[in-house]
């Protein structure tokens, strides 16, 4: 049964259409994953679906009575409320309602009907198991929980009305993997009909059953998950470029340009397989010497070592009053490693990262940095952005050309290796999305002369399109990569080892990304579970 209908949406912001003429339709049960690139208008079209826009023409025709609930990307709560009350306000008008009929104030057969049907008597035991089932704390202070727990209280608030409809703005930010993979699990035991923004690729794998892609203000549709829409896309991307081959030297420039970063998609997947495989190999070979280069170490001084060594840690231990970061951590890392960091929020991923490479100094065991460090972080560049200088000055000030390394390069060129067009060099930084913001902090970060790169959150408001190009260059980048992602798919076709916390203080080392870990933990949990129950036993006797 089809519950809500889009017909022939206009809606433009200045001269840019973000619908063309859309539509679009949603069937009981499906779950879309909406994507598109940043600034494609995802959001708009999410609250022109929800009700709260309405496009510049067109129709958005929806089942009478259809009860559609709609999660902002970054929700908006009081402070001081507790969850309880801020979960119990979204039943605001079912509560007016019911004191209503309590003071006998109007049709009292017509309003009783209306509590019935919504099952409006048990609205508090509806409050108390939601909040039970997201495993909230129901008389926590909202002004006091993190990112994700909040994130969490938005959920419950849209679930606890029973909705028939579920619009998700990027759900999974400020999730950690538990989390995420608790919400997959929510979303696809959900009754109902869900659309979702995320550029989450695993999300989209395990939820989606239909893919909708925003494209130049045109609606196109994928039967599937991420992984049948990126199949689909190929064939469609082929035929294309069969039928356009004659035509594109007509193509306007920006044409051109707009197509590059999808088309480029097909020729990067395999690539990108292959280059990961050869990474992985080579950190098995480099390991391999890892006891010859500790010797050397020894003897030699880290001096020696100043082209091969980032860091050696042996038996490191660092806490915070009673709060265990690191305890007994031994491991060593070398040029061209790419790490992810994996553990819940707050476990002390940042901290261990500022151990490693001497931001702190451990409370026991020993650390030998390797010499000329020269570490850049893409978080603390988010703070240099400044929003009156061209994209080009931002890049390269004072010079149409940069040096990147051997090689020079126009600062255009440059710019568009990072999916921006030739046209908009010289326009300001405030004119960019949240999305293409990074996207830039990204082309600055790789001209800098670096040989340890630190990514905190990396991905967050970015594109599939700019996601993938970002694992291109780390991939390629000769030097030393420490990644802090919750992205699984990222970190899965970047990281050559991981670093995952498995309880306080406990960080354990696994080769290769996400699936691996979760592999290789199981396994050791396995090889584990004999000797502790022969220790349970002999406690017994």
């Amino acid at each position: 049964m089809t519950l809500l209908t889009l017909l022939d949406a206009q809606l433009a912001f200045g001269h840019v259409p973000l619908l063309d003429h859309a539509d679009f339709s949603l069937e009981g049960g499906e779950r879309v994953g909406l994507i598109g690139r940043n600034g494609a208008g995802k959001s708009s079209l999410l609250r022109i679906l929800a009700g709260i826009e309405r496009p510049d023409d067109g129709a958005l025709q929806r089942r009478q009575d259809l009860r559609v609930v709609y999660v902002a990307q970054e929700p908006a709560f009081d402070a001081r409320a507790t969850v309880f009350d801020t979960v119990a306000a979204s039943l605001a008008p079912l509560r007016a309602l019911i004191d209503a009929y309590g003071t006998g104030t109007g049709e009292l057969d017509a309003m009783q009907a209306q509590i019935e049907a919504q099952d409006g008597w048990t609205w508090q035991q509806r409050v108390d198991e939601t909040i039970q089932r997201l495993r909230l704390p129901a008389d926590g202070v909202m002004g006091t929980l993190s990112g994700g727990t909040k994130k969490r209280v938005a959920l419950a608030q849209a679930l606890v009305t029973r909705p028939e409809v579920l619009l998700l703005d990027e759900p999974t930010n400020h999730l950690d993997l538990d989390a995420i993979q608790w919400l997959e699990q929510l979303l696809i035991d959900f009754k109902g009909s869900l659309v979702t923004i995320t550029h989450d690729r695993a999300f989209l794998d395990n939820v989606a059953t239909r893919i909708v892609e925003l494209d130049r203000g045109q609606l196109r549709s994928y039967p599937g998950n991420f992984g049948a829409y990126q199949t689909q896309k190929e064939e469609q991307l082929a035929q294309e470029a069969t039928i356009n081959a004659r035509a594109d030297k007509l193509l306007a420039q920006e044409e051109v340009w707009i197509r590059k970063g999808v088309e480029a998609r097909r020729t990067r997947a395999q690539g990108r397989i292959n280059r990961l495989q050869t990474l992985r190999t080579q950190r098995a070979a480099r390991r391999e010497a890892v006891g010859r280069v500790r010797m050397d170490i020894d003897s030699a001084g880290v001096g020696g070592y100043q082209g091969k060594l980032v860091a050696d840690l042996r038996e490191v231990g660092l806490a915070f009053g009673d709060k265990l970061i690191v305890n007994d951590l031994t491991t060593t890392v070398l040029r061209g490693d790419k790490i992810g960091l994996i553990g819940p929020n707050g476990a002390g991923k940042t901290t261990l990262l500022k151990l490693i490479l001497g931001q702190l100094e451990p409370d026991s065991g020993e650390i030998k940095r390797g010499a000329n460090l020269q570490v850049a972080y893409f978080d603390q560049m988010r703070e240099t952005l400044d929003l009156d200088a061209t994209l080009a000055d931002f890049i390269s000030p004072g010079s149409e050309w940069i040096e990147i390394g051997a090689r020079r390069q126009h600062v255009k060129s440059y710019l568009g290796d990072f999916l921006f067009s030739p046209a908009r060099a010289a326009s300001p930084v405030r004119s960019l999305s949240g999305g293409e913001r990074n996207r830039l902090l990204l082309a600055r970060l790789f001209a800098r002369p670096a040989n340890v790169l630190v990514l905190d959150e990396p991905t967050n408001d970015l594109d599939i399109d700019t996601l993938e190009l970002l694992e291109d260059l780390l991939q390629t980048y000769e030097g030393t990569v420490f990644l802090v992602s919750h992205d699984r798919a990222f970190l899965d076709n970047v990281a050559t080892s991981t670093l995952a916390w498995e309880g306080p203080g406990l960080w354990r080392e696994y080769e290769g990304g996400v699936q691996d870990w979760l592999t290789q933990s199981a396994r050791w949990r396995a090889l584990q579970a004999p000797a502790a129950r022969r220790r349970a036993h002999r406690g017994l006797y």
